[in-house]
């Protein structure tokens, strides 16, 4: 054998193999696009159950150097992220979990602690409500440590993420009051490829619409994590998403009046806000404070958050506004995170790439 063929050879030995459930969505393809990419670990098993049997890149063409074939069941692997629809999934991590497979799950069906709230909200009974405890909320600027020594992680939702990530500061620093609004306006790509009139292309160009203005299922996992970080007082949270038609991106804007004297409403004070974001995310590989409002296009393809802190000086409120890919750190990039902190390697592997601008 040639001298590089075997080096090549010992270099994939040592790498970790690792699977997806579910390569078919966005969210799946956009972890074997990323997961293709990454030093450290080696893509070795996808499935979908409408595509088995076809070549990854028969499917997804520009997947094509992938050479894999999309399977029905998973092969062995030592971590698998599940990229399920909320309670499909559920049933593909309990068997793993029992195997001591390291795993990652995208969908909902462990991210909320309460078995009785993910019946309220997905409308069914939770199947493995033992394994809500050992589950590790996957948000890493919140719990990198539990995630470390993980075996079973739940990838926080989308609009979750966006959300928490603009809010925790200032709830943690107990600078604003119980009553928050959050707005958020994402692109089509959140609702998945499964064909829907309302991301029609006649339907939502040129169209924005709010919707889920009884309660979206995100609203419980935004709640569960503001609360933990001031169990002292429960937020009171309206959350209004919108569709306005993009391909991809989040951005939220987050409103809660400020706790009488926390904060100046002045110059003085919005520059003590954001020093104040500053300190509370330092070191953060993938969270960037910025001194304006932020653009979705600064994150597209990029496992970046940008956040910009201010304060209304008329209404003494905090505005605070977030945007992320949602299909990178509002899922597969965030999916990716875990996974280096799960197997022990640098958090930023394989996750080095800059936004595609414009």
């Amino acid at each position: 054998m040639p001298w590089n063929a075997f080096v090549k050879e010992v270099a994939q030995m040592s790498k970790t193999k690792v699977g997806i459930i579910n390569v078919t969505g966005y969210a799946g393809v956009e972890l074997a696009r990323l997961l293709s990419q990454h030093p450290e670990v080696e893509l070795t098993s996808v499935t979908g159950r409408s595509t088995a049997g076809k070549k990854l890149g028969e499917v997804f063409p520009h997947l094509a150097s992938i050479d894999l074939t999309i399977k029905a069941e998973l092969g062995e692997v030592s971590l698998a992220f599940s990229a399920m629809p909320h309670r499909e999934s559920a049933k593909e991590v309990i068997p793993l979990v029992s195997r001591n497979i390291k795993v990652v799950d995208i969908s909902a069906d462990f991210r909320l602690k309460d078995a009785s709230e993910y019946l309220s909200w997905y409308g069914s009974t939770h199947p493995a409500p033992q394994l809500l405890k050992q589950a590790v909320y996957g948000l890493p600027e919140l719990y990198r440590h539990q995630v470390t020594s993980a075996q079973l992680v739940a990838n926080p939702g989308c609009y979750p993420t966006g959300a928490i990530l603009a809010l925790a500061p200032a709830v943690k620093a107990g600078i604003i009051t119980p009553e928050i609004i959050i707005d958020s306006k994402t692109g089509v790509s959140g609702a998945g490829r499964t064909l829907n009139l309302l991301t029609h292309f006649a339907e939502a160009n040129e169209d924005v619409t709010a919707y889920a203005l009884d309660g979206h299922r995100h609203l419980p996992e935004i709640i569960q994590e503001l609360t933990l970080l001031s169990p002292q007082q429960s937020p009171a949270i309206t959350f209004v998403p919108h569709l306005i038609p993009m391909t991809r991106g989040i951005l939220t804007t987050g409103y809660a009046p400020l706790a009488p004297g926390k904060v100046s409403i002045n110059k003085k004070g919005k520059d003590e806000l954001l020093q104040l974001y500053r300190d509370f995310y330092q070191g953060e590989p993938f969270i960037s404070i910025v001194g304006v409002p932020p653009h979705t296009k600064y994150t597209w393809g990029s496992n970046t958050c940008f956040i910009h802190p201010t304060i209304d000086l008329r209404t003494g409120r905090l505005i605070v506004v977030s945007c992320i890919d949602n299909l990178i750190k509002g899922a597969a990039g965030q999916a990716i995170q875990n996974m280096n902190l799960m197997l022990g390697l640098p958090e930023t592997t394989g996750l080095g790439a800059s936004a595609i601008y414009p």
